[in-house]
């Protein structure tokens, strides 16, 4: 039997591995390249500033402000490409039946407990709803047009408020309507739910809802380990 050549299974460099996230950026976001430029800019403009404004003229100080000007911008560049990024992978699978799921299994807070199967699915239409569970509460996600979705929303709002009445139910829409919250920016708006749990809480909660289940039937969407972006580091 062949042996495998270790060379080939070998996966590639950090730097192998950034290279290869910013090509991807840049070919879905054009503008990706001026942000991480004009960031490492900003950060050695503000060494060189320091350096001339604090040193006193010692030239060794100046060296050192000037090369931690740089680092940081370097630092803020790679921050930079990692959000861009993950936007530009979002943008790939926006609109597609899963997508919702693929935020909830890679974006979430550590605080956020949230599954990328849907707790309701319209099978003609592949509407679904999801439900996350954190700090502030329980979130229910659906994914399609309102029009479509607020039936089932509501539906399993009333059901989680009867378990759980005292506790919070935020709602979002992700869809093509113009008020829904885009797919990139739907971990972040979760993140700013004010906290009205505690973590024991949290778990407490999850397990409750956990024993709901879900309604059949499951469509396929996207599979979040396809889409979730390498994160420069």
């Amino acid at each position: 039997m062949a042996r495998k050549d270790p060379a080939a299974t070998k996966e590639p460099g950090r730097i192998k591995q950034m290279w290869q996230v910013f090509q991807m950026t840049r070919r879905y976001d054009s503008r990706a390249s001026w942000y991480m430029l004009g960031t490492l800019l900003l950060g050695a403009v503000i060494g060189v500033v320091l350096a001339l404004t604090i040193t006193g003229g010692n030239v060794f100080s100046m060296v050192l402000w000037i090369v931690a000007g740089v680092l940081a911008g370097a630092l803020g560049a790679i921050i930079v490409l990692g959000r861009r990024a993950e936007r530009a992978a979002y943008s790939q699978i926006e609109g597609q039946p899963g997508a919702v799921g693929a935020v909830l299994r890679s974006s979430l807070k550590r605080s956020w407990r949230g599954s990328e199967m849907p707790i309701a699915v319209n099978g003609r239409t592949r509407d679904a709803v999801y439900r996350a569970v954190g700090r502030g509460g329980v979130v229910l996600i659906g994914e399609g047009p309102e029009s479509r979705t607020r039936k089932m929303v509501e539906d399993e709002r009333r059901k989680i408020a009867r378990i759980v009445p005292n506790v919070p139910i935020n709602v979002f829409h992700v869809g093509p309507d113009p008020d829904a919250v885009p797919l990139h920016k739907l971990a972040g708006r979760m993140a700013k739910i004010k906290v009205a749990l505690t973590k024991p809480e949290v778990l407490a909660v999850d397990n409750r809802l956990g024993s709901l289940g879900t309604q059949v039937p499951i469509p396929k969407g996207v599979d979040p380990m396809k889409v979730r972006p390498q994160r420069a580091r």
